[in-house]
């Protein structure tokens, strides 16, 4: 799912108060997302590609129009532009090595008759998440197991980017070992191309959050990070709540570095493997 980021709040725009409040409303309704009461510049720099796109002048005629309209199409844009997908390669290490020293050991012992491991990459943004934990599972061996991870994200735009698995110079330099650059994708011009070994691990599909979330089945692993920062605690903690239910007996939610303070004590453990904090389903 996307998040909405930023500082940016110096200087205001000529967005009626109104307004301001209106695009608030809009945002916080259709994605859960609380945009604070200083993001003038940035609501400016993110919906003016919108207001420019519909043949508009300003933001206060683009709120116009969401008003006479009610046009899903255009709310879905406003919501995806005022919305980013920063994401990389094994975001956040410590995870990473929390996972191939401790808890899929575990899992790989446990599930060794069965053979099936599931893992779930909420806000999955363009894939890199969910591809991270696939070739991390290809090199710890698991190849030839039944594997399902599942990324979900509110953006249809985003996650047509994540199935394609096509990433830019860029992208690929952010977290991604040479040895797994050389080893899983393919040179294509100026984009790198993952191979369909690890991208037939992976399957994407849009969901929102505050949707029902257990419809997805039993997770061992579920990433839900840097996401949950941006909803407000009501919503915050329905979230949790779902997110246990979505997880089997003993299953872990990986949360991001700024949401370790989140209160998740009524259906999550807090555990500590090395430098990484996890929460495991009570």
């Amino acid at each position: 799912m996307a998040v909405l980021t930023g500082n940016a709040s110096s200087g205001k725009t000529d967005l009626q108060p109104e307004n301001y409040r209106f695009l608030q409303d809009c945002v916080y309704k259709e994605s859960g997302i609380v945009i604070d009461s200083d993001k003038h510049y940035l609501l400016e720099a993110r919906l003016m590609p919108v207001v420019k796109k519909q043949q508009l002048t300003s933001l206060n005629d683009l709120c116009n129009l969401l008003r006479a309209t009610r046009t899903p199409d255009l709310r879905r844009q406003v919501v995806e532009a005022m919305t980013t997908h920063e994401t990389l390669f094994f975001r956040d290490p410590a995870q990473y090595d929390a996972l191939r020293t401790v808890l899929l050991p575990q899992l790989i012992e446990q599930r060794r008759a069965l053979r099936s491991l599931s893992f779930w990459s909420a806000a999955s943004s363009s894939g890199q998440e969910a591809y991270s934990l696939a070739m991390l599972l290809r090199e710890m061996g698991l190849g030839d197991w039944s594997i399902r991870i599942v990324g979900t994200d509110l953006s249809e735009q985003i996650l047509d980017r994540a199935r394609a698995g096509k990433f830019l110079q860029i992208e690929v330099n952010r977290g991604l070992p040479v040895s797994y650059l050389v080893k899983y994708f393919n040179r294509q011009g100026l984009d790198w191309q993952l191979k369909e070994e690890v991208r037939r691990m992976v399957t994407f599909q849009k969901l929102d959050l505050r949707d029902n979330l257990r419809q997805l089945g039993a997770f061992d692993v579920v990433f839900c990070r840097n996401v949950l920062i941006y909803f407000d605690q009501q919503t915050k903690k329905r979230i949790l709540e779902q997110l246990r239910g979505a997880l089997a007996p003993g299953g872990h939610l990986l949360l991001g570095g700024a949401e370790t303070g989140v209160s998740a004590v009524d259906w999550f453990e807090r555990v500590s493997i090395g430098q990484a904090v996890l929460y495991r389903a009570r």
